[in-house]
């Protein structure tokens, strides 16, 4: 079929008020990862409004809202939670409450990543209105947890509820841009044991802090030295924290312990990164451990679902036909190429494409540079852009599959 872009787009300018609307109810609930289940309720009353076929909510707490049943799975995925606000001294206007003005939205979760969900919803509405259905099943999903565990909860959708989409649209923010790519990363801690005795005597223990500090000093350097990538980028880590443990302040302390920030680039394993530490002198020396965490916190239902703290790096072509179909879909919309870019921080595709191989592809409202900072704000123009997107990548993707087939 002739896909009508014109109509799209127009379309998705005319539910500008609603999209705008729907946002900053979302943002007035707070939803912070565990605690997600009153604006999921929301979204459920949203996507009751606009007409989807089916609405349901996993056991795990995550909202999937299912519009057509072709034979093509396709999804698009918005984690619902947020960061907390920090300091309030930070914000100049109240988070939950936020603001408009003609151009923004300001409010926690209004960039990462709830713009991107009312986007999403009102594109639905577009496909059921201008009737773009087709040999497809869209899939929107609000997912949880995922600032907590990223790709947690989509671990869960694929393992356990046994959805399989033949590609998946992120909706973090990319500033409307495509992005292909993202590093991994994975948490860390190093642990070192010491003995304790008195402070006044300090040589008769075995002072664990101090056994860290070559450590700390070897990851400096090791920073400086791992992997590049031409288009992810370096590998890195960084020290988040320390801990320790100590009878007293009077005493020697006899454990120690720190957190890593590893983000891996393209050619990375887990296994790789914990066998680099391992292998520093200062960490031999010390007989310190070095493990991954683990992550088994309750989601908002109390189910709970331990993984891992490893989160993997993906990458898919730029020839590839999810890329070409959203860089078609754009061009057709907006009469310009797209910038195709990657993202520097990590997203759900960790487990989708990372961890399950299932191609993945970013496109969203808002900037990474507002995430987690204070006096987030979005882009009221660009939440129409995205809500055109994605009423018009299902019939695209169907139309370079069936060329695909004619070559």
């Amino acid at each position: 079929m002739n896909i009508p872009f014109e109509d799209i787009l127009k379309a998705a300018q005319a539910y500008e008020k609603d999209i705008v609307a729907f946002l900053r109810d979302m943002v007035r609930i707070p939803g912070e990862s565990a605690n997600e289940k009153a604006v999921i309720e929301r979204i459920k009353t949203e996507m009751e409004k606009v007409g989807f076929d089916e609405i349901t909510i996993d056991p795990m707490g995550n909202l999937i809202g299912r519009l057509g049943h072709g034979k093509h799975v396709i999804a698009m995925d918005a984690h619902i939670d947020t960061v907390g606000i920090g300091d309030i001294k930070l914000w100049t206007f109240d988070p939950y409450e936020g603001f408009e003005d003609e151009k923004v939205i300001g409010g926690r979760g209004t960039s990462d990543q709830e713009g991107g969900m009312a986007s999403m919803v009102y594109a639905a509405k577009i496909i059921k209105t201008l009737h773009l259905e087709g040999d497809y099943t869209l899939l929107i999903t609000a997912t949880v947890q995922e600032e907590d565990c990223d790709g947690l909860c989509w671990q869960y959708i694929i393992e356990q509820d046994k959805i399989r989409p033949e590609f998946v649209v992120i909706t973090e923010p990319t500033s409307c841009r495509i992005y292909r790519g993202h590093r991994g990363r994975m948490e860390i801690k190093v642990s070192v044991q010491g003995l304790s005795c008195h402070g006044s005597a300090p040589e008769r223990g075995d002072n664990a802090i101090f056994k860290m500090a070559p450590i700390l000093l070897e990851l400096q350097e090791l920073n400086h030295r791992l992997k590049d990538d031409a288009f992810l980028g370096k590998g890195t880590l960084t020290v988040s924290e320390i801990f320790f443990t100590s009878p007293s302040r009077c005493a020697v302390a006899d454990s120690c312990a720190i957190s890593i920030d590893r983000r891996l680039t393209d050619g990375e394993t887990f296994e790789s990164a914990l066998e680099e530490i391992r292998a520093l002198d200062s960490v031999k020396k010390a007989n310190a451990v070095v493990e991954m965490y683990l992550y088994e916190r309750p989601s908002y239902t109390g189910l709970v679902y331990p993984t891992e703290s490893y989160f993997p790096t993906w990458v898919i072509g730029e020839d590839h036909v999810v890329t070409q179909s959203a860089a078609i879909a754009y061009k057709g919309l907006f009469k310009t190429d797209p910038v195709i870019d990657k993202w520097t921080f990590s997203t759900n595709a960790v487990s989708i494409m990372g961890r399950h191989g299932i191609p993945a592809v970013g496109f969203g409202p808002g900037h990474e540079d507002q995430a987690h900072a204070p006096n987030e704000i979005t882009f009221k123009d660009e939440l129409v852009i995205a809500c055109a997107m994605y009423a018009a990548m299902p019939l695209v993707y169907l139309e370079q599959l069936k060329r695909k087939e004619r070559t």
